[in-house]
């Protein structure tokens, strides 16, 4: 199956547009939408959420990614290959499925050649129709990325800095992730569970617990989440309204 991430909104015609683009050169693909509805622009958000996606999607799936403020410029069109497959804007949004990805080779897709298998021109601005999900389709009906891409190093492809780091006893995080229920997602995986968790820039210091309801309607808690990431949430509430943050922010944290 192939996998779709988008900033491209609902609105328009550009999901349809790459959906028949792909579907011409391959009838038989399986298309999922995971989410066309990425913040416009946001890579981090990006490539969280393809990351979730790859930790459970099964051996051979094609994810094409699309969140690409680049396009047009020189930035490069890639295709990396491991158990899966991704077919993504190299700006780092490969970054975070990288993690679970077990890659072993890349490739530049070259635009002249992979417009001979679609038979179209390239739009300068809609690389999304004309590139990617073309590329993603040639992929999952068996075409080696060697017929339309050049080999490039895996060290080369760009990568997002979103590591977590320590300072003393405290952690400076990033938001790369706020759900439509306002939860608030940290860069911090793998970490001792705390009591609680301080928040020093807001003056807060709230509980960690396992989940939601353990504590009253509209009151902050911490917890590790369903994606393994810290999680700060409101219960029945909006986190990220309540703080003031947005994806890209760096949130200083303590585990007590």
């Amino acid at each position: 199956m192939i996998t779709l991430t988008t900033d491209f909104g609902l609105r328009g015609p550009y999901v349809g547009e790459m959906k028949v683009a792909m579907l011409r050169i391959n009838p038989d693909a399986r298309l999922v939408d995971v989410t066309h509805a990425v913040t416009r622009h946001s890579v981090i958000e990006g490539s969280f959420v393809m990351e979730q996606v790859v930790k459970y999607s099964p051996q051979g799936t094609v994810h094409v990614g699309v969140i690409d403020p680049g396009v047009g410029t020189e930035r490069r069109a890639v295709v990396i290959e491991g158990d899966q497959w991704l077919v993504v804007p190299d700006n780092g949004l490969a970054t975070l499925p990288l993690k679970h990805l077990n890659a072993k080779r890349a490739w530049e897709i070259d635009l002249e050649r992979i417009k001979r298998f679609t038979g179209w021109r390239i739009s300068s601005t809609f690389h999304g129709r004309d590139v990617f999900g073309p590329a993603g389709a040639l992929i999952d009906k068996g075409v080696h990325p060697e017929e339309f891409a050049n080999e490039v190093p895996l060290d080369s492809l760009v990568k997002l800095d979103i590591e977590p780091r320590r300072e003393g006893d405290l952690w400076s995080l990033k938001v790369i992730y706020i759900d439509d229920f306002g939860n608030v997602i940290l860069n911090l995986e793998d970490y001792e569970r705390p009591k609680a968790v301080e928040l020093p820039d807001f003056g807060l210091k709230i509980p960690y617990l396992n989940t939601y309801g353990q504590v009253g309607s509209g009151e902050l808690l911490a917890l590790p989440g369903s994606h393994d990431y810290l999680e700060i949430a409101v219960n029945q509430g909006n986190a990220g309204e309540k703080l003031g943050l947005k994806v890209g922010d760096v949130v200083r944290v303590k585990l007590v």
